[in-house]
């Protein structure tokens, strides 16, 4: 391309995307100049950028789209450029990490809420725009609210501190008119004028100003700058404004200037002069209003403004000058500002800022601590309807607030013992005077707190577990639990009885799935402090075996709802279970009855009976029940929906089965991570359960083509494992239960313990026990046992006798123990054999079939399946069985025969037909 083009096209220049750009021209520089620059000069313009300043203008170029649509209020503009400009900051978000959020997005963000906002309340303004414009701004609207939740805290920073963006707006004023002021340079009012624009004032009336100012496209200003008389006075000046780069001229960057300068700094009465003819009477009126709302005016005139677009609601004043302040007048406030509660459009965040305003100003007045505790009552119930979506949860500072409006409710509730809250206190009777004490006040903080336990569960459930931020909401456990005690003591003196259980639930269940360590240690009476160190940790609380006993046994005693009473004995359960306490978890379970009913208990309920029959299988485990331990987990491991049934979370494979509602039903429903339980170490103790018993129960019932199957699940892994092509060394936890399977087969207890028992199945489940030593003791000695009683069932018809000594030094058990084992068996039929105890040798009796006999067997009872399936499929050709009947000609039936094997071997003649009435029952015991 020729030198002309390169440095005459301002167009190219500023859409290349390459690392070399070429600087804009300077605004006086004419197109001449640019032609009889050097090449050395052109090259010293060439500039290499960052991609943060790359980034960073693309948002600014659409931010100025954005104002300047603002500015001819087209909203359908507004919508597209705003779209873009998100789509463009997503692309930023590596740059945006690194550096932070810009100030100038967040302050487009604050300016075009406020702007909306205004643009929704002016109803005669929204019934001049068109179809599209109106649509627009009905979406945008709802977009940017949405939006606005991420930044929060930034625009609420922004708005507490505007004048530092005005600042540096004006400082980026000279650069934005550069390119759109006239090319002969003369643009310094007009760019007074656009920084004028772009702040915003306070008071409400000038917001109107400007938005009749601003209503109309560029035509229908220039169409109407003959109309002095007209009541929208600005909107030929701001579009004027808007336009001044297309346009030009002096006359109308001064005229814009006198227009929107309030004051001047000439004579008097040039600015009497410019009042009287561009100001209606109805503006005067308002500007008066606004001056005695208390409107500053600073600086020759200037009004100070809060930066950005000039559309803001003004702050309601709470009370009129000079009313006095008593409990009627906050009553009749209160009430004000409840009644825009739940309403379309409402302010949530300003409605909640001015109950803390109502409650300071009665603080300040002294009004007592009744009409305190309504305001409290009310500031929390809007704190709760911040978010009006129920799966949406309460963000950070919101949860702050709320947890220290209930402390402070409780503190005025324990320091003044004449109020009185109750539900069934009704608004006409409330006495909130201070001279007639006590205090009536209607509200339930039971009700308030017990909210707050489910918003932070919420938190819980929404949060990454894995992140940093989980164990930090994870903290605020502690104070949670800590409001709830001080309600508990609160309420044991002035609740009833049902508020009691309500509370004592609460308690129990921020107390039942956590692992108490100081009386695990006091009970297994480590010496490793000393014992001044002790007795002040003893005497730091109780423990919470003594806490849950005490509140479940009140439940039991006083509670008449069965579900409170259902949950506090599941959650009793779960809490012996998981420190071992395995007889007193059995008998309550067993006493309770639950599992009879429980199906007919809502999905909460179930999901805790659930986790309470998991910890009671893995209770079970380690005190040694392996049988017990198998049939607890049975239910839950067969299911193959472990993860779903315990609240742990949704399956994908049945995503079909639900909709959307039922979805977020069920999300609402799961157990936040920090109670989940490790189904890893779940399935890896149903599994080695299943190991233990399946295994000698297979080698006794070898041949036995009746033989059932203890656990389906352990006998799809074996298959799993039997399926593949080639064995190597086992990896997941599912492959070493196999492995020690095989081993256990063959009686090699040894390779089995090594499978079960090593490092990396120790990191994986065994080392997240409390007792971790103990039970991996356990497991050896079941390993053992369970072994010697498999190698009996497979290698017995082998042995004409066996001795015990030789037993024992195999398995590496004491010879009292392996006579009990081989008794028992003996005892049970299990094996055909007799001791001799003078030799203290096993004599096995020859009774047991070799395995050419069972094969034999085996081949002649499929044989005889063979011949009846046979039997039956011929009788079906013939239309003989099956309830088949062949009528005859005349209308009646026919007398059927159809044969049954007996037991001898032979066939018995059987008469079937018809009979008047129904159908003769047969004997097909045989089929």
């Amino acid at each position: 391309m020729s030198r002309f083009f390169a440095t005459g096209s301002d167009s190219e220049s500023e859409e290349s995307s390459s690392a070399d750009e070429i600087a804009p021209k300077a605004p006086g520089t004419t197109f001449k100049q640019s032609l009889l620059l050097s090449d050395d000069e052109e090259d010293t313009k060439r500039v290499v950028r960052s991609a943060k300043d790359k980034r960073f203008e693309e948002l600014t170029n659409f931010i100025k789209t954005i104002r300047n649509a603002m500015k001819i209020r087209d909203m359908a503009k507004c919508l597209e450029e705003f779209e873009q400009l998100c789509r463009a900051f997503l692309k930023s978000k590596n740059i945006v990490d690194k550096e932070g959020v810009p100030s100038f997005y967040i302050r487009l963000l604050a300016d075009l809420e406020d702007y909306l906002n205004q643009l929704w309340e002016d109803k005669e303004g929204k019934k001049k725009m068109n179809k599209n414009n109106a649509k627009a701004l009905s979406t945008l609207r709802q977009k940017i609210r949405k939006y606005n939740r991420d930044y929060e805290t930034e625009i609420a920073a922004y708005k507490e501190n505007p004048q530092e963006s005005a600042d540096e707006e004006e400082e980026k004023g000279p650069e934005d008119s550069g390119s759109s002021s006239d090319s002969d340079g003369e643009g310094g009012d007009d760019v007074t004028a656009k920084s004028f624009l772009k702040k915003k004032p306070e008071a409400s009336s000038e917001a109107s100003k400007f938005l009749k100012s601003a209503k109309g496209s560029g035509d229908e200003s220039s169409s109407s700058d003959d109309d002095e008389d007209d009541e929208d006075w600005g909107s030929d000046t701001v579009d004027s404004g808007s336009e001044s780069s297309d346009e030009g001229g002096e006359g109308k960057s001064a005229s814009l200037a006198m227009v929107f300068l309030k004051k001047t700094q000439g004579p008097e009465k040039s600015s009497e002069k410019v009042g009287k003819k561009k100001k209606p009477k109805k503006k005067e009126r308002l500007e008066e209003e606004a001056e005695e709302e208390g409107g500053e005016e600073v600086e020759g005139g200037w009004e100070k403004v809060k930066g950005g677009v000039p559309l803001v609601k003004e702050k309601p004043k709470m009370f009129a000058k000079g009313t006095e302040i008593n409990i009627p007048v906050v009553v009749k406030k209160l009430n004000e500002i409840l009644q825009a509660r739940g309403k379309k459009g409402t302010d949530r965040a300003a409605q909640i800022e001015l109950l803390h305003a109502l409650s300071a100003i009665t603080a300040e007045n002294n009004l007592g601590q009744g009409i305190l505790v309504k305001i409290r009552f009310n500031i929390i119930a809007s704190l709760y309807d911040y978010n009006p979506n129920l799966a949406a949860f309460m963000k950070a500072d919101m949860w702050k607030k709320c947890l220290d409006c209930i402390d402070e409710l409780l503190d005025i509730l324990f320091d003044n013992n004449n109020i009185f809250i109750g539900e069934n206190i009704a608004e006409d009777s409330e006495n909130l005077a201070i001279s007639d004490q006590p205090f009536r006040v209607r509200g339930c903080i039971l009700t308030l707190v017990e909210r707050m336990d489910e918003e932070f569960t919420k938190i819980m459930q929404n949060t990454d577990p894995h992140s940093q931020e989980y164990v930090d909401n994870l903290k605020d456990e502690g104070r949670v639990c800590g409001i709830i005690d001080r309600l508990l003591n609160y309420l044991e003196n002035k609740g009833s009885t049902e508020e009691i259980c309500r509370v004592y639930l609460r308690r129990i269940m921020h107390t039942y799935y956590k692992f108490d360590y100081k009386a695990h240690r006091r009970s297994l009476g480590l010496q490793g402090e000393s014992k001044s160190e002790q007795d002040q940790e003893e005497s730091e609380g109780e423990d919470s075996a003594v806490i849950m006993d005490r509140l479940c046994k009140f439940i039991y005693a006083k509670d008449r709802t069965d579900r409170i009473r259902t949950c506090a004995i599941l959650c009793h359960i779960y809490h012996h279970a998981l420190h071992s306490r395995w007889y007193q978890a059995r008998d309550l379970m067993l006493m309770s009855h639950l599992q009879d009913n429980i199906q007919h208990a809502d999905p909460p309920v179930q999901i805790l009976y659930n986790r309470t029959m998991v910890q009671l299988g893995i209770c079970a485990f380690r005190q040694g029940m392996i049988k017990d331990a198998h049939n607890a987990l049975l239910d839950i491991q067969s299911s193959g929906r472990a993860k779903e049934l315990l609240g742990q979370g949704l399956l994908m494979r049945n995503m079909q089965e639900r909709n959307a509602e039922q979805e977020k039903i069920e999300k609402r429903r799961q157990v936040p991570f920090h109670m989940h339980i490790n189904l890893e170490l779940l399935e890896c103790v149903y599994l080695v359960s299943a190991m233990l018993l399946e295994i000698p129960y297979m080698a006794a019932h070898e041949f036995d083509a009746r033989r059932r199957m203890i656990s389906k699940q352990f006998h799809h892994q074996l298959r799993v494992g039997e399926r593949q092509p080639l064995l190597g060394p086992p990896e997941s936890m599912r492959e070493h239960v196999v492995a020690a399977s095989k081993a256990m087969k063959m009686g090699d207890w040894r390779t089995c313990h090594s499978f079960i028992i090593n490092e990396k199945m120790n990191s994986k489940v065994w080392d997240l026990f409390p007792e971790t030593q103990r039970v991996r003791e356990m497991l050896v000695r079941k390993i053992q046992e369970e072994s010697l009683r498999t190698y009996l069932f497979t290698y017995s018809s082998v042995y004409d006798s066996i001795s015990m000594q030789t037993l024992s030094e195999m398995f590496e058990l004491e010879i009292p123990t392996v006579h009990s084992i081989i008794s028992k068996m003996i005892i049970n039929e299990e094996l055909m054999a007799s001791l001799d105890q003078p030799t203290q040798t096993v004599v096995m009796h020859r009774t047991e079939p070799t395995s050419l006999q069972n094969m034999a067997l085996q081949l002649a009872e499929k044989l005889g399946s063979l011949v009846e399936n046979n039997e039956r499929v011929f009788d079906l050709k013939q239309g003989v069985y099956g309830g088949y009947f062949n009528r005859d000609q005349k209308g009646g039936y026919q007398q059927n025969k159809s044969y049954n094997r007996d037991q001898k071997g032979g066939y018995q003649q059987k008469q079937g037909g018809y009979q008047r009435g129904g159908y003769r029952n047969q004997n097909q015991s045989n089929y």
